[in-house]
């Protein structure tokens, strides 16, 4: 079989496995969060952490409750690492305390959803804080994404009230009815696989080529699907989805493709279910189905171009790719993570082709709202189609709404505030990396100061490092030594600005529309759940990334692809 076709036959199986669980886990997830009744379990989550899971909440309120429970996460993560040399099973596996710049940056990563990693898995990492810290906020932090992403919806659904829920009573049913259960289906899938799952400590095996190897073990099977279905992307192992205890086959590869896409997809079917009409979920879906399979089919087009000799002998461009996937599902793998928040890898991005490369930065820079991380994917897109009907409004002379909704002055300086944050993070933090003395010693594979390809793929090292941290993706280009105080502590305030301050702008729009009193439809209502209204929403989502972005690209990777 042709490497071409194979690409082609995993994809159309991905699709299929998608569009298989579409409609059910979304009517699951609608029900989920619809519900008026409480698990036992819940019920006694609630009582020890004192909260009335009935009690309505305002934005504000709401707000509070992300922001609390967030910085709770980031102090417990940043303690558990400075104290881990003294944590069971850590020091005498030769596990020492995380510096304190690491650590910082490692709590707001996983917090923030990010699972940027400037740290080796393996070697820096023992079993209780990966599974106490790392783990659980793999878990907390997709529900925190999730609960705001429904706030949002319910400030569509609702009208003539404040109140969006139960910050409280979101975060606990995302983990416990969603999240939990498909995360033990799926690592039992995994395990079957021949993934990693146990507390050993390190064993020493020979080689076939003589000397010996150092292995570690852990529980990689169960933290490896939370960290895909949850849209999280750190990994047990420095290889991330590359290494074999992680990611053991072609199966378990694709496998792990689909735990990253379905939740912020099927999301879409739960939207569209909240607000009564299915319909307005499907034109989402089209809208990030469309950028989705645009951006992979480009990706492999660029991958198995195979320019000059080596690559023609290879059959594609192989370089820092697995030989178990090949091009096309390294192609399909890079973008599905960097359309979302996943940021796990099963290849190094760095070694793409340039213009490879230029594709998985701008999929981050869209806003990662195709599909999306799970629950910022849909409050995202949602922001995005409030712009679009502004400018619908605007060509027409009259005034936007979306299901029902004004969009009025309020609501459009919230929107552009929150497609604002993030640009000014990736943007200012690069400049100021490029432009000071020694952050560009970090910079490992270029030949200097020079605006040849290799100054170019410097340049985007650095980019590519605040675009992930800012956008919460977390995977990396390599060749960037991040593990320095100035990395770790401006990319550690990157990932928590371009994580809550975006959820303030969402909370507060989401106020503000379930205050209105509903519109009327009538024959000048813009029908957003027809296809031209997602041709439009592609349209502006491509335009306002391109504009922001544009003159930052052109210097890298457009750069070292056209040279």
């Amino acid at each position: 079989m042709s490497p071409v076709l194979s690409g082609v036959l995993q994809l159309t199986a991905l699709i299929a496995a998608l569009a298989l669980v579409y409609r059910p886990l979304g009517d699951h997830m609608a029900a989920v969060y619809s519900s008026g009744k409480h698990l036992r379990v819940e019920k006694w989550t609630y009582r020890l952490i004192g909260a009335d899971p009935d009690a309505e909440m305002r934005w504000p309120a709401y707000l509070r409750g992300v922001l609390a429970f967030s910085f709770v996460g980031v102090l417990f993560l940043y303690l558990l690492q400075r104290a881990q040399g003294v944590l069971p099973k850590s020091l005498s596996l030769g596990f020492h305390a995380i510096s304190p710049d690491q650590a910082f940056n490692t709590a707001a990563s996983f917090v923030a959803n990010t699972n940027w990693q400037s740290y080796s898995g393996e070697q820096a990492m023992g079993h209780a804080v990966q599974t106490l810290g790392l783990a659980v906020q793999n878990f907390v932090s997709a529900a925190v994404g999730m609960a705001v992403a429904i706030a949002l919806v319910r400030g569509f659904a609702r009208s003539r009230t404040g109140e969006l829920g139960n910050f409280w009573t979101d975060l606990v049913r995302g983990t416990v009815r969603i999240l939990l259960p498909l995360s033990v289906v799926g690592a039992l899938v995994l395990v079957a696989c021949g993934a990693l799952q146990n507390f050993s400590g390190i064993h020493e095996i020979g080689q076939l080529t003589g000397g010996t190897q150092q292995v570690g073990g852990g529980a990689v099977a169960s933290q490896e699907v939370i960290k895909e279905l949850g849209t999280n992307g750190g990994g047990y192992f420095n290889a991330n989805s590359a290494h074999p205890f992680e990611n053991p086959d072609a199966f378990t590869n694709l496998f792990e493709i689909f735990l990253i896409l379905v939740i912020p997809f099927a999301l879409t079917r739960t939207f569209g279910k909240l607000v009564g009409n299915v319909r307005q979920g499907y034109a989402i879906l089209a809208t990030m189905g469309l950028i989705w399979l645009g951006f992979t089919a480009l990706m492999m087009w660029t991958e198995y171009a195979h320019h000059g000799a080596a690559l023609q002998a290879a059959g594609g461009a192989m370089e820092g790719k697995e030989q178990r996937f090949g091009v096309g599902a390294s192609a399909i793998f890079a973008t599905s993570t960097t359309l979302t928040s996943t940021g796990a890898v099963d290849s190094f991005h760095s070694s793409f082709t340039g213009l490879g490369g230029g594709i998985t930065l701008l999929g981050m820079m869209l806003g990662e709202i195709a599909p999306g991380g799970v629950g910022s994917g849909l409050y995202g897109m949602l922001v995005m189609a409030v712009i679009a009907v502004f400018i619908a409004g605007l060509m027409v002379g009259r005034t936007p709404e979306y299901l029902g909704k004004k969009i009025g002055t309020r609501e459009i300086k919230l929107a552009a505030c929150y497609i604002l944050i993030t640009p000014t993070l990736v943007l200012g933090f690069t400049a100021l990396s490029m432009a000071l003395s020694s952050p560009p010693e970090s910079i490992l594979n270029t030949a200097g100061n020079s605006v040849d390809g290799s100054g170019a793929h410097g340049f985007s090292e650095v980019l590519y490092a605040f675009t992930s941290g800012a956008n919460n993706n977390g995977s990396a280009f390599a060749g960037l030594n991040a593990n320095t105080p100035w990395y770790n502590t401006t990319i550690g305030l990157a990932m928590l600005l371009g994580r809550f301050l975006p959820m303030v702008f969402v909370l507060a729009l989401a106020g503000s529309l379930a205050e209105q009193q509903p519109v009327p439809e009538t024959a000048g209502t813009l029908r957003t759940e027809k296809p031209l209204f997602a041709g439009l929403l592609v349209g502006a989502i491509i335009v306002i990334t391109g504009l922001t972005y544009f003159p930052a690209l052109a210097l890298g990777p457009m750069a070292e692809g056209l040279s």
